[in-house]
């Protein structure tokens, strides 16, 4: 009886387990939810898609890019030129962001953005990526930290004469809190649920998602219009 029970139990796990596999690799990474008035999908990407075909991402119903251009104050994204004119060429609005990190000076950063991504009229706002995930080691003191972030902003925002759009992950803001007061629209990432936040612009839906025309993983988005 006992071994009936174990055989039972272990069956009822393989396939629970199989079950998840299938949801997780073969439907999550195609689910995209329903969008809302205003709506539209993107996608953000960097060097690690390689090699993009662009004209198969717009028959996917994406409308939208981010593209990185810079991190720190001296590392260009090799593919930023080519995924720049790629978007462009198919007529997906595009836009560029920046991976602060905490090891170089804010103002040494947004020299290196700027001279990367130059203010375009016809761009989508530029964007300020703030996340530990993949950054330097060092964790220098809050109020430095605030020091160096705000010397980038008040650089590029008066190159661009825009606001920039600002992308916080939990990890950056449980140390270096950021986004209480923060008067600026934010890129929210919420895996699969619908930010709560109403200052959200575009919201990170997923990090593994598939679209036609890349290789492998891809973070599917959502924008809404401006108010």
């Amino acid at each position: 009886m006992r071994r009936r029970i174990i055989i039972t139990v272990s069956a009822v796990v393989v396939a629970a387990i199989g079950l998840g596999a299938v949801l997780w690799f073969g439907v999550v990474p195609h689910w995209r939810p329903a969008l809302e008035h205003g709506e539209r999908y993107g996608i953000d990407v960097s060097a690690h898609q390689g090699e993009i075909d662009w004209d198969a991402v717009a028959r996917d119903g994406i409308e939208f890019a981010y593209i990185k251009a810079s991190e720190g104050q001296g590392w260009v994204d090799e593919w930023f030129d080519e995924n720049w004119a790629g978007a462009g060429r198919v007529g997906l609005d595009r836009g560029a962001y920046h991976f602060f990190t905490l090891c170089a000076p804010g103002a040494a950063q947004a020299e290196n953005f700027l001279a990367v991504a130059p203010p375009d009229d016809d761009a989508l706002p530029p964007v300020i990526d703030l996340e530990l995930s993949g950054n330097c080691s060092e964790r220098p003191p809050a109020d430095q930290v605030a020091a160096e972030v705000d010397a980038f902003v008040e650089l590029v925002e008066s190159a661009w004469g825009r606001d920039l759009l600002f992308y916080v992950r939990p990890d950056w803001d449980d140390l270096y809190p950021m986004r209480d007061g923060l008067d600026r629209r934010l890129w929210d990432y919420r895996f699969f649920r619908r930010p709560t936040d109403e200052r959200w612009h575009v919201w990170q839906v997923n990090t593994f998602a598939r679209v036609d025309g890349i290789d492998g993983p891809v973070d599917l988005d959502i924008m809404r219009n401006e108010d």
